[in-house]
């Protein structure tokens, strides 16, 4: 169900929220989260598409934000969206001229009370999230620096900025990563001495995981740049040898130990609305990553 309001105003959508929940036949109270979505006209078809996927497993009121320029006053437009085969709400805003610089006064009176609140930055970069005004709103506060035009210059901004709450879906793509490497760390018995990092050069997560693992494992770790895609090698020093884990296709990596045979374990490049939807599981600090985010600006720069 779509309904276009034009040049309206918070009690309207808000009416229209309702309505819209009423005839579908459920409650609002179905909603675990607000979920703000921070974006532009090229980028929000994505977003909003990323969002109903996501709220399949997290139900939530999705409120999409787009500024406009205007000449003239200041203006409100809204879609609104309901059911489409996804449970929860979606209201596209478009804020035109100087109303856009007050985005969070318009989007208060629309979230669903008593409900955590995630904004998510899909392309557009804040320096300080927890200082933006709808980052004020919000417990979570989900970045994307791989989409910043210099990703390591958003990483270095990002860290001198870091606030509890703040995360990065660059570090979210790191997650299968971890997974891997911290349970070959567990298996492995000679002493790790060292290692590096293969990604592309452009990568932020390559930086993240090199941070992570400098710190985890207490050795010296390099960051070496590759052709892609994202990350393609992690190699482990150790007193017995080279442990490499190798993904030169971005879906299946190759496991090599001295003296074992080699093992395939899949490792995919995740779509946007598996980030999305792992980052909405936890509302939490994310104290790891803001280590990570801190210990990235002492590694050299190759990001950007």
């Amino acid at each position: 169900m779509l309904t276009d309001l034009a040049d309206t105003t918070t009690v309207d959508i808000r009416a229209a929220l309702a309505r819209a929940q009423g005839q579908l036949g459920g409650p609002a109270t179905g909603v675990v989260l607000n979920l703000i979505i921070v974006t532009d006209e090229s980028g929000q078809h994505d977003a909003v598409r990323a969002a109903s996927q996501a709220s399949r497993e997290h139900p939530c009121r999705v409120l999409g934000v787009i500024a406009r320029e205007s000449r003239t006053a200041s203006r409100l437009d809204a879609e609104i969206r309901s059911g489409e085969g996804t449970p929860g709400q979606t209201a596209l805003l478009r804020l035109y001229g100087p109303m856009s610089e007050h985005a969070d006064s318009v989007i208060m009176p629309l979230l669903v009370p008593d409900t955590p609140v995630v904004t998510w930055w899909h392309g557009i970069m804040p320096a300080v999230p927890s200082a933006q005004p709808l980052g004020v709103l919000a417990q979570r506060r989900v970045t994307d620096t791989a989409r910043a035009a210099a990703p390591g210059a958003a990483l270095a901004a990002l860290s001198a900025g870091y606030q509890p709450g703040d995360t990065d879906f660059s570090w979210t793509r790191a997650t299968p990563w971890r997974s891997l490497l911290a349970a070959t760390v567990d298996q492995e018995r000679a002493a790790i001495t060292g290692g590096q990092v293969v990604a592309e050069q452009h990568n932020p997560t390559g930086d993240l995981l090199t941070a992570w693992l400098g710190s985890k494992l207490d050795a010296p770790f390099s960051r070496e740049a590759s052709a892609g895609p994202g990350i393609t090698e992690v190699t482990l020093q150790t007193d017995a040898g080279q442990v490499v884990i190798s993904r030169p296709d971005g879906r299946v990596a190759t496991l090599s130990r001295p003296g074992q045979p080699d093992r395939h374990v899949a490792l995919h490049r995740r779509e946007i609305a598996d980030l999305l939807a792992e980052e909405l599981r936890r509302l939490d600090p994310d104290e790891v990553y803001g280590e990570a985010l801190e210990l990235v600006a002492a590694i050299p720069a190759t990001a950007g």
